[in-house]
């Protein structure tokens, strides 16, 4: 016997993934941008091109700066930690005096704070800061960890400050720990964690790890081919990473699996970005049968590779202005903060997590709906008092209820809660991915459902004094690519 519940419920569930796919495959607008317009389009390759896994690329990671800490003195009993992917979120900052992590917002207002895998409640965090506020501009003090690479450090910094506080040979202090005659500040084991990840980048361990194991620690799309195709024939394409050159061939090559290099006008290893948008080191011309390096002379030869150089210098051989560049990345500050404010680049953000963001919002946006109903009530409440007014409303229930939702919501994303938001709060890496990033998606993949004569127009945005206009679209348009 047919059914329509059963039928219709089908259906609904068919067009629920056909919407949720439609949101996956979109490019996010923060300024207006015409494709036409770009006559260069620059590709970073770690984490833009080439995708690491997650989280066993951030395991790997993890486990060769935790090894090479115990080498170097730390005790033993760390080798039972094992990376957690539900605990870590980019954007977190490290205080380096009281060694906590802290979630903040774009003026440092504290939005979740952890000593170790111990979150802290409103009152011992007042304890440490007494406004919940930090001045993020003290450089010296606060780290803010803002690349996919400092997951796996961030992971090992929580994991250092859990055991020492938990083992009862050690004394925990304001600033540290002592053992004996030994006192270890919480700033030192931060710069022991950076100089073990600096470590295991320059002698190339990490490196050496992912190549004996592509499979399992890159993603190969064969999409990549045809996009890196599309674009070649209507602009000029360039590659710029910090990476070395025998490191790049083999991602590449793994990548598109094949010709790698006839996918680009130009190519540039070891960059040093963010130096590379500023005044750059020398450029210098590399035999790609030898690995060796020569003196660069001359006009550019198309898919020559150089090492070094300048962003200046990229401009000059390719023949094009920085607002003519859509450069590609997924470092907010190193690719597409130095890019902006120094070359005035247009910049296009790949925030892999954006998956997980957008599959947990669709699940739970409901929370956020009764978040919002929640300060409509609120305004409801006191709509009809002013300041001669003696009456004091209880709003103690709607406090209670915004803050479960609000953790509901976070504990949707994991232990620190969604890369974006707290609540309905934007993070420091919001504010940062809105101020300086035109386009953003979760793989650069997705510019293969826009015609290369695309206008991406942003939403407008208006001060708080002006109505916002009525949400009068279909849900077929709230979701279109015409965003």
């Amino acid at each position: 016997m047919y059914s329509y519940t059963r039928e219709h419920n089908r259906l609904l569930k068919i067009h629920h993934r056909s919407l949720c796919f439609l949101i996956l495959c979109r490019v996010f607008v923060n300024r207006s941008l015409t494709l036409e317009n770009i006559k260069c389009y620059g590709f970073d390759m770690d984490y833009t091109l080439a995708i690491y896994k997650s989280p066993d690329y951030e395991s790997m990671g993890f486990e060769l700066i935790r090894d090479r800490m115990v080498s170097i003195g730390y005790p033993h009993e760390l080798l039972r930690y094992t990376y957690d992917p539900t605990f870590p979120t980019r954007g977190l900052v490290i205080d380096t005096t009281y060694g906590n992590l802290l979630k903040v917002d774009s003026n440092g207002n504290i939005l979740v704070c952890s000593h170790g895998f111990r979150f802290l409640n409103g009152d011992d965090i007042q304890n440490y800061y007494p406004n919940k506020f930090i001045q993020r501009d003290d450089t010296d003090r606060f780290y803010i960890l803002n690349t996919l690479f400092n997951m796996s450090e961030t992971y090992l910094y929580a994991c250092l400050v859990d055991f020492f506080t938990r083992c009862s040979r050690y004394t925990n202090l304001l600033k540290g720990y002592q053992h004996g005659d030994l006192f270890m500040s919480y700033r030192s084991m931060f710069q022991d964690v950076r100089d073990a990840m600096d470590f295991i980048h320059d002698t190339g361990s990490l490196k050496e790890r992912t190549i004996k194991n592509l499979e399992k620690y890159v993603v190969s799309d064969p999409n990549l081919a045809v996009l890196l195709t599309r674009i070649k024939e209507v602009a000029k394409v360039f590659l710029a990473t910090n990476s070395d050159y025998t490191y790049t061939e083999v991602i590449m090559k793994y990548l598109p699996k094949r010709s790698w290099r006839s996918f680009f006008d130009l190519v540039v290893v070891d960059t040093r970005k963010p130096l590379f948008f500023a005044d750059g080191t020398v450029l210098r011309q590399v035999d790609t049968e030898s690995f060796g390096f020569g003196t660069y002379t001359g006009d550019l030869q198309h898919g020559t590779v150089y090492s070094g150089g300048s962003s200046d210098i990229i401009c000059d051989l390719l023949g094009v202005k920085g607002k003519d560049i859509l450069y590609v990345g997924d470092h907010i500050f190193g690719d597409i903060l130095k890019s902006k404010k120094r070359q005035g680049w247009k910049t296009f953000l790949v925030v892999p997590e954006l998956t997980k963001e957008l599959n947990v919002w669709e699940e739970k946006k409901n929370l956020f709906e009764e978040l919002k109903r929640l300060d409509i009530f609120l305004a409801e409440i006191y709509k009809h008092l002013d300041s001669g007014s003696r009456e004091c409303p209880d709003i103690t229930a709607i406090q209670t209820r915004i803050k479960v939702l609000t953790y509901r919501m976070d504990m949707s994303y994991g232990q620190m809660g969604s890369l974006l938001r707290s609540g309905s709060r934007q993070t420091l890496f919001a504010s940062q991915l809105m101020r300086y990033a035109d386009l953003y998606s979760s793989t650069c993949i997705n510019l293969l459902h826009y015609p290369f004569n695309y206008l991406f127009m942003a939403p407008p945005v208006l001060v708080s004094h002006l109505p916002p206009r009525s949400n009068t679209c279909t849900e077929k348009e709230s979701v279109s690519f015409h965003s």
